[in-house]
């Protein structure tokens, strides 16, 4: 159904009706509140506009298009696309504005209205800047117009930019999310005590780990929440770790500021977590290995079903660790075939199983029906994804955390002179995937 003016029936019949669309627009929210605002006027003067043209048949349509406090960098503005709407369904013959500038401030996307307003048979007047697009004067005088709004808002925002960049220079923090640790006041940050705590117990634990994974595991044991109220996860917390506000600093385009705020760590710990972080995951194992517990104590049993013992000697200054049978620590005579395992080959030959066997259909089936037991929403297809994400994080994990997370998966590795047999604990595996979804 076509849609009328009230005063479409005072005209001529003889007369073309053009139906004529107001479009408004202001960037900001600012006097929008007031009686008459910003909008009203571009509207006024646009009506009046139409009013003068009504000789010619226009005829203002009823419905307002109006966008407050919306850029005009984007199209994605409400009453636009309503207007663009109506265009297409041919309601529209003139889309009228104060300004061009109103309508859009890039070319590029005012090129892609034009398309749409020429597909339908639509003419673009501003009020301000008269012309016609229909006309190839009007056209060229468009263009003119556009560039020269464009270079408007481009010097305004390197404006914006040179400002933003002197403020931090001076140590200023220029809103954004509040981090975790302050609060905002007259528009500068103040130390909130309680989250301040939680930071410094972040960082702490992040330095006696040594691992993302098993911080957000203690993290999320300890139920520490990040400031929008959600459960840390990699993300959140490697953001947390690398922002310098809690040293009292701010950063603009990688240059550090000293801040106008106060800090929260000191800088001794803030430098202990960037070395940690800076490490290279395998580099940060292989330091720590030496510390770490003998990664299959009391799990390794011999062909003789008794438990094989972790043993080390130091030759030249290198150390050597084994795995030994009973009989051969206590200096009996013994026939057992297996009897002393170099630590680092069986540890890494286990490793690689258990990490193959993570990978098994029937493994994940297992686990997931475990952990439905705890979780019943879920799903089969989660327990997959979280396994399938252990295998890129072993590296990067602590070795002591490593050698909790075999504890919880292995029940028991037997050896022979045909290999070793792994048999795995699939509660061990339930819990293990409800951290690292936890973690995701």
């Amino acid at each position: 159904m076509t849609r009328k003016s009230s005063r479409e029936a005072d005209l001529p019949a003889t007369t073309l009706k053009r139906r004529c669309a107001v479009y408004t627009r202001k960037s900001t929210e600012e006097g929008l509140e007031k009686e008459f605002n910003s909008l009203d006027a571009q509207r006024d003067a646009c009506e009046a506009y139409i009013a003068s043209q009504r000789g010619e048949g226009w005829l203002l349509v009823a419905d307002r298009y109006d966008d407050g406090g919306i850029s005009g960098s984007t199209l994605e503005r409400p009453a636009l696309q309503r207007l663009l709407r109506e265009i297409e369904a041919g309601y529209v013959d003139v889309v009228v504005v104060y300004k061009i500038d109103r309508l859009s401030r890039s070319l590029m996307h005012f090129a892609k209205l034009v398309e749409v307003f020429d597909a339908h048979s639509v003419t673009f007047v501003s009020v301000t800047q008269s012309f016609n697009t229909t006309t190839s004067m009007g056209r060229l005088t468009l263009n003119i117009l556009l560039s020269f709004a464009q270079f408007e808002r481009e010097v305004i925002r390197e404006r914006v930019q040179d400002k933003v960049a002197a403020s931090k220079a001076r140590g200023l923090w220029m809103g954004g999310p509040v981090p975790l640790g302050y609060v905002v006041r007259d528009r500068k940050l103040v130390i909130e005590p309680s989250e301040a705590a939680v930071v410094q117990r972040i960082f702490s634990l992040f330095a006696e780990t040594r691992s993302g994974f098993a911080t957000l595991r203690q993290l999320a044991a300890e139920g520490v929440r990040s400031k929008s109220g959600r459960p840390f996860d990699k993300g959140s917390l490697y953001r947390l770790l690398h922002n310098r506000i809690s040293i009292g600093e701010v950063t603009h385009k990688g240059q550090a500021y000293p801040g106008a705020h106060p800090a929260i760590l000191p800088r001794a710990l803030w430098d202990e977590v960037q070395a940690i972080i800076n490490t290279p995951a395998a580099s940060r194992a292989n330091q720590n290995r030496r510390q770490s517990p003998a990664l299959l104590r009391g799990l390794i049993f011999g062909p003789d079903g008794r438990a094989m013992s972790p043993s080390q000697t130091r030759r030249r200054g290198k150390l050597y660790r084994y795995y030994v049978a009973q009989a051969v620590m206590k200096g009996a005579r013994s026939d057992c075939p297996v009897r002393r395992l170099p630590a680092g080959e069986i540890e890494g030959a286990v490793v690689a199983q258990l990490r193959a066997l993570l990978r098994q259909p029937e493994v994940v089936v297992g686990t997931w029906r475990a952990a439905r037991a705890e979780a019943p929403e879920f799903t089969e297809g989660e327990t997959l994804a979280a396994l399938e994400r252990l295998d890129p994080l072993w590296e990067e994990l602590f070795p002591a955390e490593q050698a909790r997370i075999v504890r919880l998966l292995v029940e028991r590795v037997d050896v022979s002179p045909a290999g070793a047999d792994i048999r795995l604990r699939l509660e061990g595996l339930a819990s293990l995937v409800q951290d690292l979804r936890r973690a995701a």
